[in-house]
C-alpha cells in the first residue's frame, strides 16, 4: 500500500519537483563548522515558540477587565485582578502541563535572541555579511528586532506586577518625546495608564511577530539556497569550490538531531527551573511597583541606557521641554542598531571591495573590523551592566552614584580601549602566524651542530594548516578620485583615510616559493648530526 501510495505521488507534478530537489540537494555541498548550531538553536527556539504559544491561546484571556479572584491559590483569594492575570493563573494552577507550557515559552524567548545575536557575532567576525549576503545579514538583523518586539509584548501580557512595572517605564518613556509624546502614549495605551495595553498588545504578540518571523526566515532560507554557502579556507576550498557533506540526507540529519536536542534542551530546563513566578508577584496595579524589578536579559540594554543619563537633563525650546534623559539614550541606542544594520554596506563603501566573497576570514586577519566588533560588544555589555546597577551596588555594597559613574566611564572609553587593544592583539597574532608559516612551529627540540652551534627545531606546516596560517588576500585602500572638474570632494577624502585606517598595519600574504620549503622544513635531527660528534643534546 506505502508502495502503490509513493508511486502514484512520484508520478504527480509535484512530486517530480520534489524528487528533482532531492537529487539537486544530494549534488550540493555545505561545509560543517561548529558555529551552524546557533541557526539550529533559533530555529528550535521558534518552533517551541511557536507550538507553545498554539495552545497559550486556547486559554488565555487578553482582557484588562477587573474580575474578583476566586480560584485555588489561597494567597490571591479575594484579590481584584485583570482577566489576563487571572486566566495566567489558571494555565498554571488548572491546565494539565500548564506551568510546562508556560515556562517552555517563556524560555524559549529567552533562547531565540540570544542564538541571533550569536549569529551576528560569527557572521561579522568571519566577514561573511559580504557580497552576495548583504541582504542575509539585514534579514537576521530584522530577526533580531522581530524577536526584541515579541518577547517584549509577551512581557507585558501576564498582566502582573512585574510586567506593569516595566510598562509604567515605557509609558515614562514615550511621554518623555517632545510633541507628539502625549499622541504616542494614548494610541499605544489606548488613554490613561493602564488602558487597554493587554488588548493593544495581543494581536501584535499573535499575530504581527509570528508573521513577520516565517516571513524572514523564509527569505533568509531562500538566500541561503541560491547563494553558495560560505566556508573558511582548507585543502581543495576556493571561491568557485565548496567542500563538505550532501545537503540530502547528511547535513539534514545532522541538523535535525541537533533540532531535536536544542528543543528536548529547552523543555528539559522548563520543566525543572522556574522562570516568571507570577503568582509571587501579585497583580498588576497603577499605583504600586515591585522594587527591584529586573527587565529581562535582551532588554537590560535599553534600561541601561535610561539609567546612565545624568540627572536634569533637559532644556527648554520653541515653548516645549525637552528631556535629554529620555532623548539621548534613544538617540543613542537607535544609531548603535543603525550602525550594526548597515555595517556591510559602510565597510564595502569604505574598502571598495565589491566581490562576491566564499571564503570568510578569520577574525585575526581583519584587525579592524575585529576591533570594530569587539567595541560593540563592551558598549553593548556597559549598557547591559547598568541595567542591573542598583543590584550591583547592594551585592558589593557600594554606592549606587559610583557604580553608574563607572559604567558611565566605561560606555565612553571602554569602546576605544578595546578597538586599539583587539587591533594590536590581532596583529601581533596575525605575525605569529606568518613567523609559524614561514619557519615551521617550534618543536622544543634542541640540537648541537658540528660547528658546535645550537639551533631549535621547527616543525613543518602540513598542507591544511598552511591555508589556515595563510593571511588575507591583497588588498589596498582606496585612493581618492578627483570629479571631472579636478576638484576632490569631502566625500572621497573620508572614504580614503578611512580606507587607510581599515588598512593600516595590515600584512601582506605570503606568497609560496621555493625560498619558503627550506625555512619551513628543516632536516629531521639525526641527519644534522656529525659522524664523529656525540649524540643530539636536546633540551625539552
Amino acid at each position: 500500500m506505502t508502495t502503490r501510495l509513493a508511486g502514484v505521488v512520484s508520478g504527480t507534478s509535484a512530486g517530480k519537483r520534489l524528487a528533482a530537489l532531492r537529487g539537486e540537494l544530494r549534488m550540493r555541498r555545505a561545509p560543517l563548522h561548529w558555529t551552524n548550531m546557533f541557526g539550529v538553536a533559533a530555529f528550535a527556539a521558534v518552533m517551541v515558540l511557536f507550538v507553545t504559544g498554539f495552545l497559550l491561546m486556547f486559554v488565555y484571556t487578553p482582557s484588562s477587565t477587573r474580575v474578583t479572584y476566586d480560584g485555588p491559590y489561597l494567597p490571591l483569594a479575594g484579590a481584584e485582578m485583570s482577566k489576563a492575570y487571572q486566566s495566567i493563573l489558571a494555565i498554571t494552577f488548572h491546565m494539565p502541563g500548564g506551568l510546562l507550557v508556560r515556562q517552555a515559552h517563556h524560555w524559549a524567548a529567552l533562547l531565540l535572541p540570544a542564538a541571533i545575536i550569536m549569529q551576528l557575532v560569527v557572521t561579522f567576525f568571519t566577514g561573511a555579511f559580504r557580497r552576495p549576503r548583504r541582504l542575509s545579514w539585514v534579514l537576521l538583523f530584522g530577526l533580531l528586532i522581530t524577536a526584541l518586539i515579541g518577547g517584549w509584548s509577551g512581557y507585558a501580557l501576564p498582566d502582573d506586577m512585574l510586567s506593569g512595572t516595566g510598562l509604567r517605564i515605557v509609558e515614562g518613556i514615550v511621554l518623555g518625546i517632545p510633541v507628539i509624546g502625549t499622541w504616542l502614549s494614548a494610541l499605544l495605551f489606548g488613554g490613561e495608564f493602564p488602558g487597554r495595553i493587554i488588548e493593544n498588545l495581543y494581536p501584535i504578540h499573535v499575530a504581527v511577530v509570528p508573521a513577520l518571523l516565517v516571513i524572514l526566515i523564509a527569505a533568509r532560507a531562500r538566500r541561503a539556497y541560491l547563494a553558495k554557502p560560505a566556508q573558511f579556507a582548507g585543502p581543495g576550498r576556493s571561491e568557485d569550490r565548496i567542500v563538505g557533506v550532501p545537503v540530502w540526507p547528511n547535513l539534514a540529519v545532522r541538523a535535525g538531531g541537533l533540532l531535536a536536542l536544542a528543543t528536548g534542551g529547552i523543555l528539559l530546563v522548563a520543566a525543572t527551573v522556574t522562570i516568571g513566578p507570577v503568582w509571587l508577584y501579585g497583580p498588576s496595579s497603577p499605583g504600586d511597583a515591585s522594587a527591584g524589578s529586573q527587565p529581562d536579559w535582551y532588554t537590560g540594554f535599553l534600561d541601561g541606557a535610561l539609567r546612565l543619563v545624568p540627572p536634569g537633563w533637559e532644556v527648554e525650546w520653541l515653548g516645549r521641554t525637552w528631556t535629554l534623559a529620555i532623548l539621548v539614550p534613544l538617540a543613542v541606542v537607535g544609531l548603535f542598531l543603525l550602525a550594526v544594520a548597515v555595517y556591510p554596506f559602510v565597510e564595502e563603501w569604505v574598502t571598495g571591495d565589491h566581490r562576491d566573497h566564499h571564503i570568510l576570514d578569520r577574525p585575526r586577519n581583519v584587525p579592524t573590523r575585529t576591533g570594530v566588533g569587539v567595541a560593540g560588544i563592551v558598549f553593548y555589555a556597559a549598557l547591559w551592566g547598568a541595567g542591573s546597577a542598583d543590584l550591583v551596588a547592594t551585592h558589593f555594597h557600594l554606592s549606587v552614584e559610583s557604580v553608574v559613574a563607572g559604567y558611565q566611564a566605561m560606555v565612553v572609553l571602554g569602546p576605544v580601549v578595546a578597538f586599539l587593544i583587539t587591533r594590536r592583539v590581532c596583529l601581533a597574532l596575525e605575525k605569529r602566524d606568518r613567523d609559524i608559516l614561514l619557519h615551521g612551529y617550534e618543536t622544543g627540540r634542541i640540537v648541537r651542530l658540528p660547528g658546535g652551534e645550537y639551533v631549535e627545531v621547527h616543525g613543518r606546516v602540513d598542507a591544511e594548516q598552511r591555508y589556515r596560517l595563510d593571511g588575507p588576500a591583497a588588498a589596498n585602500p582606496y585612493e581618492a578620485r578627483p570629479r571631472a572638474d579636478g576638484r576632490l570632494p569631502v566625500t572621497e577624502r573620508v572614504r580614503a583615510a578611512l580606507s587607510r585606517v581599515f588598512f593600516e598595519d595590515r600584512l601582506a600574504p605570503v606568497e609560496p616559493g621555493p625560498e619558503v620549503e627550506p625555512v619551513a622544513e628543516m632536516e629531521p635531527a639525526a641527519e644534522m648530526e656529525p659522524a664523529d660528534s656525540t649524540p643530539v643534546d636536546a633540551i625539552r
